[in-house]
């Protein structure tokens, strides 16, 4: 019987996994989709807010700033991407300017440090691009940028070197009670378990409801993002917000840590909580929003677009905790911050698990920290030298755009990459301008060989998405030559 499942491999599953491998414990986490983090993690817009936006006497306002001071370290340990960028959160008229007061207030009664009012003169000496209409902006010095889906990766990859069972590609499609704890189907397997966490995302709601739960309700909120030529690397160093509304942060403009820019995200409700589509009216709202914060932004220089869809809890506020089924847990409702307040939610969740009575024993061998991933584009041309001389794989350019070599999708297929989004995510091969028109057939020929197969067994990110066929495979017939 395993100790805990976890169901969901998104940020907030494989940050509860790590930190429960912290014990001796026997932990599971099951995901449906053939790599972790390729649900809404992959398509969050990669902030770590700076913990003042949030509304007082939430779960979102007491853990986003907690979540907020755990970031630095977690990227130390974990060797994956992250920057102290700040934000901006500007205003262009007076009843704006009340906003940011509350806003600076709400900062200043948390403690967190440096967050303040700034006029235009300021505005124009730090962030010479922003619109000249605006009057005043909140400063907040401690917000950041990371890579989601990286972060995800690498939580999992600690996580499963410290004893992690990961099981994907298996969906869970009933769970039973029992006299011992709960019986979980997934994947054609039946797992007993004495505690579940539900950290199903958008899929929460029908995940509670297979043990009898009305609660949580989960209504799904899509965010288109598109995301900018690298010429425009630099155009901003914060990430810039408009002044919040009830329902969204607005259109923001967000530089990420790999340097490009991105614009978003939308905020649209969808019943279909699968809908990943980009439209031609979100682009269009999206550019003339972004334009009104920085002028010098144009969808002429989009060179990608994608979707997510937030899980929104009834309260508008995260739903973490014990339920009324023994055992069963809900980690739900975790729109942003909820990327921001994953490490804390990690935490809490697990202080939650031994108030119920799991034994939570440390581990004195647990392993906190991972090899950090070597990127051509981040070193020196000496540094790369050095290293293609000891290995003539760094000598094998694989994407141009993005300068990735043979020797990172060698140790992405290492690390766990099976598809050609899992290489992408890893390594940004394909990320660049070309968006993969050059790399992906010699991408495609390394996962192959890898997994001793041929071309048209590797997909885009799993069932569904092959690229190619073999020839007499096309509508099930025979092709002649």
């Amino acid at each position: 019987m395993k100790d805990v499942t976890i169901i969901g491999g998104g940020v907030i599953g494989c940050a509860i996994a790590r930190e429960l491998t912290r014990y001796r414990l026997d932990v599971l986490l099951v995901e449906s989709e053939v790599e972790v983090g390729f649900g809404t993690s992959k398509s969050n817009s990669g902030i770590i807010h700076g913990g003042h936006h949030t509304e007082p006497g939430t779960l979102k306002g007491e853990l986003a700033w907690a979540g907020n001071q755990r970031w630095v370290r977690l990227a130390q340990e974990l060797g994956f991407g992250f920057r102290r960028n700040g934000d901006l959160t500007v205003a262009f008229d007076e009843s704006d300017v009340e906003v940011l007061e509350r806003i600076a207030l709400q900062g200043r009664e948390r403690d967190i440090p440096g967050v303040e009012i700034w006029g235009p003169e300021r505005i124009r000496l730090e962030e010479p691009n922003l619109n000249q209409d605006i009057i005043a902006a909140v400063d907040g010095p401690t917000a950041g940028v990371v890579n989601p889906y990286e972060a995800c990766f690498a939580l999992i990859e600690c996580a499963v070197a410290n004893g992690l069972e990961l099981r994907v590609n298996a969906p869970v499609t009933a769970i039973e009670q029992g006299a011992d704890g709960l019986l979980v189907h997934a994947g054609g397997d039946e797992i007993p378990t004495r505690f579940v966490i539900n950290a199903a995302g958008v899929h929460a709601e029908k995940v509670a409801r297979m043990v009898g739960l009305l609660e949580p309700s989960i209504r799904g909120r899509k965010g288109e993002e598109y995301l900018l030529d690298k010429r425009l690397a630099g155009i901003v160093q914060r990430t810039i917000f408009p002044c919040p509304t009830p329902n969204s942060k607005g259109i923001l403009v967000i530089p990420t840590f790999d340097g490009t820019i991105m614009v978003g995200p939308t905020a649209q409700a969808v019943e279909d909580l699968d809908d990943v589509t980009t439209t031609a009216v979100g682009a269009a709202s999206t550019f003339d929003l972004a334009r009104r914060l920085v002028p010098g932004i144009s969808e002429r220089d989009c060179i990608a677009e994608f979707a997510g869809v937030r899980a929104v809890a009834a309260d508008n506020d995260f739903v973490i905790g014990p339920t009324s089924v023994a055992g069963f847990f809900n980690a739900a409702g975790i729109q942003s911050p909820g990327l921001t307040a994953a490490p804390a939610i990690a935490e809490l969740l697990v202080t939650m698990l031994g108030d119920a009575g799991l034994d939570l024993s440390p581990r004195p061998e647990f392993r906190r920290t991972m090899p950090r991933p070597v990127h051509a584009a981040s070193i020196s041309i000496g540094e790369l030298t050095e290293l293609a001389e000891r290995d003539r794989d760094f000598a094998r350019v694989v994407c141009r755009c993005e300068l990735v070599t043979e020797a990172e999708i060698h140790d992405a297929i290492r690390r766990g990459a099976r598809t050609l989004d899992g290489l992408k995510f890893r390594t940004r091969a394909g990320m660049g301008r070309c968006q993969g028109g050059f790399c992906t057939p010699r991408c495609m020929q390394l996962l192959a060989a890898d997994a001793d197969g041929g071309m048209s067994d590797i997909t885009k990110r799993g069932d569904g998405s092959w690229l190619v066929l073999d020839r007499g495979d096309l509508r099930g017939e025979e092709v002649p030559a």
